[in-house]
């Protein structure tokens, strides 16, 4: 009874160790990639930064990184890391948003999904003080279908309201249930979506605005009606709506 008892504890301490070796070996094979490296003054001392993006993969063969992360060697012999979410691609640029004459950080996740999500963050490190940046929030619309094949958005920022003939999808709709004879089955609203991208572009004076772009959409993903684009100014700590321009989507 002891030996058979012996034989037990040995035989799981032998699988013990190897699930330890693999777990090691898993570690060993996590490779962390660079996806950008810039240098560039970034706390106003006039002297450069080393800014780096760098992501680790799932797997080995995996595009989808499992961490994202900004590393930076400041002049100054101080490092930060400032992590972000994990995504299928990220990107970084070197921009002044906050306009206060030295450049911040801003960088782009894409999530996965057919949603094409984006995450955005952005940070100062102006005379070494790590600052998060705050962006603009994804413009908030009332939004429905209407009888006869039509839908309506309104934006709560402007009051304007924005009409759209979607008879091109009326087989569509109808197989679907969604419409009979032209009325609506039930009152149903449309998606609004966060940003799809929100990306920093040159305005008026100089300066560096976003401009956001965000899909609505009906009963699925792939049935796009309307594209609305927003564009940001900072002004006084806080973002400033400067211009909408909605787009409708056509049926493809």
């Amino acid at each position: 009874m002891k030996r058979e008892m012996l034989l037990v504890i040995v035989s799981f301490f032998l699988m013990s160790l190897t699930a330890i070796t693999g777990v090691y070996a898993i570690e060993e094979t996590t490779k962390t990639i660079t996806i950008s490296n810039e240098n560039a003054d970034i706390t106003g001392d006039g002297k450069e930064e080393e800014i780096i993006l760098k992501g680790v993969p799932y797997q080995k063969e995996d595009a989808f990184l499992e961490k994202i992360y900004i590393e930076i060697s400041a002049s100054n012999g101080k490092k930060y890391t400032l992590p972000l979410e994990s995504g299928a691609k990220a990107a970084l640029e070197l921009v002044d948003l906050n306009n206060d004459g030295v450049k911040d950080l801003y960088a782009s996740v894409l999530k996965g999904g057919n949603e094409r999500i984006v995450q955005n963050y952005s940070y100062s490190i102006r005379n070494f003080e790590q600052t998060k940046l705050n962006l603009p929030e994804p413009l908030e619309m009332d939004s429905h279908f209407l009888h006869g094949y039509k839908a309506e958005i309104k934006l709560a920022k402007t009051g304007k309201s924005y009409l759209f003939d979607l008879k091109d999808r009326q087989k569509y709709y109808k197989k679907l249930g969604l419409y009979y004879h032209g009325k609506l089955n039930e009152p149903t609203e449309l998606t609004v979506n966060p940003y799809s991208s929100l990306q920093p572009i040159p305005v008026e004076n100089n300066q560096v605005g976003l401009l956001g772009e965000q899909r609505i959409t009906g009963i699925a993903n792939a049935d796009v009606i309307a594209s609305v684009e927003s564009t940001w100014v900072y002004d006084h700590g806080q973002w400033k709506l400067v211009r909408t321009v909605v787009h409708k989507e056509r049926n493809k």
